[in-house]
C-alpha cells in the first residue's frame, strides 16, 4: 500500500523506520512544524521531520489538517492509508474519508484505559500493573475508534515514563507494521470499543508536576517517575524551583513531616505523608542535574528546613 506518515515527536520515528523497511512505499510524511527548542529557543524540526529528510521523503510541516494547503496535499497525494504515530492534531471529518483504508493510529496504552496525549504518564501515576500499545481506526471521536491489535507489558517498579516510552515505540512499531500488512491482506479485524473502563489521560503541563509532599511517598515516587524526563517533577526550596529526577520511597522508624529535609552523609531525605523518600538527581534553577547530597553540601539546609 501507498502510505502517508504522521507523526511528530521521536517515540514515532521507530514507527517510521519500520514502515519505510516494509513491504508498503512511503509516500510523504507529514509532521508538526519547527519549534522552539533548546537554550536558544531556536525553531527545530520535529524528531520526525529529520529523519524523513534522512531518508528522502517529501515532509509537509502543519499545525493540522484543517489548513487549506495540507487537504490539498493530501487528496492530490490520494494514499491508500494513513498510518498516525502522535501527529499532535485531529484528524478532521474531510480527512478521514481521503485514504480508503483509514487513518490507523498507533496509541500507546491498551484503549479504552488512558485515551488522550499522555497515556503513559497517567498510566504510570495511577499504578497501573500493565500497560501496552493499541492500534486502531480512527474515527471523529478521542482515541475511540474500533481496535485493530494490541500488545501487552508490565510496567517495570521503578521505571520512568521515558524508559517505558521508549519500549513501546519500538515494540509498537512491530505492532503498526503488523496492523498494516493484515489490512493489506484483508485479515484485519476491526473491534468496537468498549466504554467500560474508559479513562482519560489529558495534556500533562508543568502545574501537575509540582509534588505535593503531603501525599504519600509511593504516590510522591510515582508522580516523580510519571514526569521524568519531561515536564520534570519539581518542589521549591527557598522560594528557587527544584527540580527532582526519580526518588526512592525508603522505611523509617521515626517519623520526619511532609516536605522537612534531613541530611546525611550519604543521603538527602524528604518526608512525605508516609515515608520519607531518598532524594536522587537534582536541578537547581539555572544549574545542571547533579547528586542530591553534592546539592545539599552546597546549600547546607538548616534544621527545620523543607520543601514546598
Amino acid at each position: 500500500m501507498r502510505l502517508l506518515f504522521a507523526g511528530t515527536p521521536d517515540v514515532a520515528v521507530p514507527s517510521l523506520d519500520a514502515l519505510v523497511s516494509s513491504q508498503h512505499e512511503v509516500i510523504a510524511v507529514l509532521t508538526r512544524p519547527p519549534a522552539p527548542a533548546g537554550r536558544g529557543r531556536g525553531e527545530r524540526p520535529s524528531a520526525v521531520h529529520a529523519r524523513a529528510l534522512e531518508l528522502g521523503l517529501p515532509v509537509v510541516a502543519a499545525m493540522g489538517l484543517a489548513e487549506p494547503r495540507t487537504a490539498a496535499f493530501l487528496r492530490d497525494l490520494a494514499p491508500d492509508c494513513c498510518p498516525v504515530v502522535a501527529y499532535g492534531a485531529l484528524v478532521t471529518p474531510q480527512a478521514l474519508a481521503i485514504p480508503a483504508a483509514g487513518w490507523i493510529n498507533l496509541h500507546f496504552s491498551l484503549l479504552p484505559r488512558w485515551r488522550g496525549a499522555a497515556p503513559v504518564q497517567h498510566a504510570i501515576r495511577a499504578g497501573d500493573a500493565q500497560t501496552g500499545a493499541t492500534t486502531f481506526r480512527i474515527d471523529e471521536g478521542l482515541d475511540t475508534g474500533p481496535v485493530l491489535d494490541r500488545l501487552r507489558t508490565p510496567i517495570g517498579d521503578r521505571e520512568t515514563a521515558g524508559e517505558l516510552l521508549g519500549r513501546l515505540a519500538l515494540d509498537g512499531a512491530s505492532l503498526l507494521v503488523d496492523t498494516i500488512d493484515a489490512i493489506a491482506s484483508g485479515d484485519a479485524v476491526a473491534t468496537p470499543q468498549s466504554e467500560d473502563g474508559a479513562t482519560l489521560a489529558p495534556r500533562i503541563d508543568v502545574a501537575d508536576a509540582r509534588i505535593d509532599w503531603t501525599a504519600s511517598s509511593i504516590d510522591v515516587d510515582r508522580l516523580v517517575r510519571a514526569m521524568t524526563p519531561a515536564p520534570g517533577a519539581w518542589t521549591t526550596f527557598r522560594g528557587m524551583r527544584l527540580r527532582l529526577g526519580p526518588v526512592l520511597p525508603v522505611p523509617a522508624e521515626d517519623g520526619l513531616p511532609a516536605g522537612r529535609i534531613r541530611v546525611g552523609k550519604r543521603e538527602v531525605l524528604v518526608g512525605t505523608g508516609t515515608h520519607p523518600v531518598r532524594l536522587g538527581e537534582v536541578v537547581p534553577e539555572g544549574r545542571r542535574s547533579m547528586a542530591a547530597v553534592d546539592w545539599a553540601r552546597g546549600v547546607r539546609p538548616g534544621d527545620g528546613e523543607g520543601v514546598a
